[in-house]
Parts: C-alpha cells; structure tokens; sequence
C-alpha cells in the first residue's frame, strides 16, 4: 500500500540544520507514506479523489486553505471577499475516506537520495518547541506551484504589485483605495493628483486583462461617485511586450478584447519593454524605436509570468536536472531521474516522448512476420496504441483532417506491394512531433493532472496485475505500461472584458463573445466552487455587487 506526504513552498529558501530538525512519522510497515507538498488547484484535487484510507497521507503546505484563484482579479476591487473564494484545507481533508494529517508549514529542502523532505513552519507569534521538523516518504508528490518571474528586471520585486495568491490580492485592494485617497488630499497639484492616479498592469495576459477591467468597472460604477473631484483624472495602462493582448486566444477574441479596451479608454501599449520600475516612474523600450521612455504611476501590477520556486530548483539540481528551466515528468507525472516522486501543476512540465525516439521499436513491433515491411493490417495492430502513448499523433491528425493514423502510411506504400520500409514509415511519421507542446500553466490543467494522480494511486495495485496502459514499444517485448498516459482534456478559457461582458474560447474552434458570456462565465465559475459554502458565498457577493455596488473600505 502507499503512504502520501503533500508540500508547498512560499518560495523563501531558508537554511536549515539537520541536527535540529525532528522527524514525525514513521513507517508503520503496513502503509507507504505518500506526502503531498501543496495545496493549490493540483494537490487539492489530488487530495479529493484519493483514496486515503489506503495511505498513510501527510499534507504540507504554507497555507491552511485553498484558494479559487481566477476570482483573484474579482477580490481585487471587491467584486468577491476575499474569504468567499477560500475553503480551510482541514474541511477538505476530513471529508475523505481515511485519515489525512495537515502541517503548515514551508518545505525548505528535498531531500531525494534519502527520501525525506525538511520543513519550518513560520508563525509571527512566539511559539512553544521548534518549528522545523522532517518528513520520510515512500512516494512524494510535489505541488507547489511556482512564483513570479521579474525577468531580474530591476525595481519590480521593490515596486510592484503580483497577483499569484490571495495575500496579493488584499494587498492590491488596499493600494488602490490608497491611491484614491492620496489624490484627494488637499494642495495636491493636479500632476500629482495623476501621477496617484495612474494604474499601469505590466502584462497583456489573462489576469493583467481581467484586472485592469475590473479596475475599470469598480472606476466607472463606484469610484466616480465616491471621488468625484478626481473621476476625470484617473488613467488605466497596459503594457505588453507582444504585438497583442491575449495573445494566447483566437485572433477574434485578441481583437475584440482590444477594441472594448479603447472603447473604455484603457490606454494598452504593445511592443513595449519594461527596463526598470522605481516607486515613482516605470521605465519602457519601445521595441520598434529602440528609444526609452519613463511615465509616472500610482500602481504597477506585474503580471508577466511565472518562474521555479527555490526548493524546486534545489531539488532539481540533485536528481540531474539543474540545467532545465522547470521540472520535467514523463506522461505518468513521475518526475524524471526518479523512482517515487510525481510533480504536477505550475511546478513542473510533461516531457513528451517524441514518436520518432521509438520509430524502430514501433516497426520492429508491428512488424509480426520480420518481413522487413509493413503491411496495413499490421500496422492498423499497433495504432490504437501509438495514438494512446503519444498524444501528439492525435494532435497532428486534427490539425491535418486526417480521420485515420492509416491515412499517413497510404501515400508511403508502393502501388504494387501496398507495403513499407522502415525508411518508408520514418517519412511518413516524422511530422508528427511538431505538434508537441507543453500544457498551459492553468488551474484546469492542474485540477486534472491532480484527478489524474489520485485514480492511479487508487488503482495502483489493481493495475499491477492487469495493466490498462498502452504498450511499451522501447521495453521488454509485449509487456503493457500499468496506466494511461495523463491526457489533457481542455474545456476552454475566458477572459472577463469589464461591462458586464466576456469573451470565451470553446472547444471545437468556438469562440463566444458579449453579454451572455458572462452568464456563462457566473455560472461555470459558480459551479467549479470547492464546496456549497463557497459556492452560496461568492454568488451572494455577486448579488451584493449588484444591488448595492462595490465596498471602499480600506480594511
């Protein structure tokens, strides 16, 4: 059986000293210890699907709560509290079948050749007994996220606003009631009162969008009555380094989200660099002129991506991955260079098996009567398969209106023979890797990594016996792999424009945008709530918006 051990990390890599730090578990002989490090969107749903009375399940996490966080925009204005769109990690646990113990606490270190991680919990309060402690584990799953990358542009970790948890986003919230509140001070100069009152979101990507529309949105239906001297006064930027905000949706979406901005007079400036940011003035390059250009601003918001946490790189480093950007796993998110430890969501990436690494393998196997050449039918033994093992195939075969893996070989085949050579199927096939991509670092992606994980943990003896994977073509001969390689199913993105309006991008090339988006985009972000309680609490905060408008409390 299987024990699992849950960490997260905040990022900060402390030093610790192994003398002093206290084991607290040990191995009961009956149950393998699986520790989770993390409970964002990918632990969570780990946690929820799995079967813990398996387990002897140990949690670890910074965080005592789960957070939804694309309402992280919403809680900036006020849309959403704060504490609608959270739900304590300790209510999510004791629903589950088993027992499942929570440390709050940082991962500072992992430590692989010995399996066992060292944490330390950080309270502001004075403690009684030492806050460090380590945990053994026989499989460890790593989900902590990662953290902002400030491409070491100077000024912006001293200067600017992020928006990746929800201490974040309270902390947004103040500032912009503060800037508000500076620029009506008294023997303010009107240069002055703009300079307060300039937001500029670095970033054209879906969070810096849906907050400088729900900037303008808490502007336009609240601020202006509150602060009427400085209504006209007040500026929204975004700046992006791409040709387009969005960029990652349909060109209609892009399009559409740009002109609503312009429409709305949110200034977005595309094909500009940041170079630094001090407290007063953010400095830029424009891409196509070279020149530089300084402007004043009240807030920065950065929004540029994100980057590998501390510990993860750290971890990194040992298993002999040190020179990669992120951690990778195979297509069963085991991390790769090990034998127990899985990582899933932002932290990691899936490092696809190209097809053409096994072309060989594949021919030899398909190859029953060792011809030298496939025959149709032999091939058409191994696809189902090659498409279940490489989910790229299937890929490229949607992208070219292909409806059969089949279709690739006919045109390699002679006319006489109807067969081929394994240079012959090499040129059918190679193509097919250019459709390998990495998945995109959202919740959705990591909620079903984590649904994904927990089904194989439950299965994991099950499957032992009777595997369900696809063959192994680079292994011992006819053997199966125990699982299904993780496959990503998207049920597409939105991106709130502000008004009361939305855009979506649906699977099948669908692309909705307008009013009744946003209904679709209340309901859908209402139903994937982690509980009724937060559920009942979000949509009563939205009901609140609209009858009585936005609080500007400074709380």
């Amino acid at each position: 059986e299987l024990s699992v051990v849950q960490w997260s990390s905040s990022g900060g890599l402390v030093a610790y000293s192994d003398s002093r730090s206290q084991p607290v578990n040990k191995n009961d002989g009956q149950k393998k210890k699986v520790v989770v490090l993390g409970t964002g969107w990918a632990g969570t749903s780990f946690l929820k699907d799995l079967d813990a009375s398996m387990y002897d399940v140990q949690v670890v996490s910074p965080r005592n709560y789960f957070a939804f966080t694309p309402l992280l925009p919403s809680v900036t204005c006020g849309t959403v509290e704060a504490r609608s769109i959270v739900e304590p990690v300790r209510n999510i646990i004791k629903k589950r079948n088993g027992e499942i113990q929570f440390w709050e606490a940082d991962c500072l270190k992992i430590d692989a050749e010995n399996n066992k991680i060292f944490c330390k919990a950080n309270f502001d309060n004075n403690t009684v007994g030492s806050e460090e402690f380590s945990l053994e584990y026989d499989y460890l799953v790593v989900a902590v996220g990662a953290q902002v990358n400030t491409f070491n542009t100077p000024g912006v970790k001293e200067n600017c606003h992020f928006l990746k948890d929800l201490e974040d986003a309270q902390r947004l919230r103040r500032t912009v009631i503060d800037c508000f509140e500076k620029a009506v001070l008294p023997d303010l100069t009107e240069e002055e009162r703009r300079t307060n009152l300039h937001f500029v979101i670095v970033g054209g990507g879906p969070t810096g969008v849906e907050f400088a529309a729900e900037l303008h949105d808490f502007l336009i239906e609240d601020l202006v009555n509150i602060y009427p001297t400085v209504k006209d006064l007040v500026k929204i930027s975004v700046v992006q380094s791409g040709d387009h905000i969005l960029n990652t949706f349909d060109e209609r979406i892009s399009s559409f989200a740009e002109q609503k901005f312009s429409r709305d007079g949110i200034e977005v400036q595309t094909g500009c660099r940041v170079v630094s940011v001090s407290d007063k003035e953010i400095t830029m390059k424009m891409k196509p002129t070279g020149e530089l250009c300084s402007i004043p601003h009240g807030l920065v918001l950065w929004s540029t991506g994100i980057s590998t946490r501390p510990v993860v790189k750290d971890f990194m480093e040992q298993i002999g991955q040190g020179k990669r950007r992120i951690l990778a796993t195979n297509e069963w998110l085991r991390v790769k260079e090990t034998e127990n430890v899985y990582a899933l969501g932002d932290c990691a990436t899936i490092d696809q098996r190209k097809i053409m690494d096994d072309i060989v393998a594949i021919f030899e196997a398909a190859d029953t009567d060792n011809s030298g050449t496939l025959t149709m039918v032999e091939f058409r033994a191994v696809v189902d398969d090659i498409i279940a093992r490489y989910p790229q195939v299937e890929t490229y075969l949607n992208n070219q209106h292909l409806g059969d893996l089949t279709d690739l070989l006919k045109d390699a085949m002679s006319e006489d023979k109807k067969e081929v050579d394994i240079e012959g199927f090499k040129k059918a096939i190679h193509l097919v890797d250019s459709q390998t991509t990495s998945l995109p670092a959202t919740a959705q992606v990591a909620g079903q990594q984590g649904k994904y994980l927990a089904k194989c943990f439950n299965r994991k003896n099950q499957c032992k016996e009777h595997p369900e994977g696809p063959r192994r073509f680079a292994g011992p001969g006819g053997t199966r792999h125990f699982f299904a390689p993780f496959r990503y199913k998207h049920f597409g993105q939105f991106a709130p424009l502000g008004g009361e309006q939305a855009a979506a991008e649906l699977p099948g090339d669908w692309v909705s945008m307008g009013h009744s988006t946003q209904w679709l985009w209340y309901s859908v972000y209402a139903s994937k709530q982690v509980s009724w309680r937060t559920r009942m609490l979000v949509v009563s905060d939205w009901t609140r918006r609209f009858i009585f408008g936005r609080d500007s409390s400074r709380i």
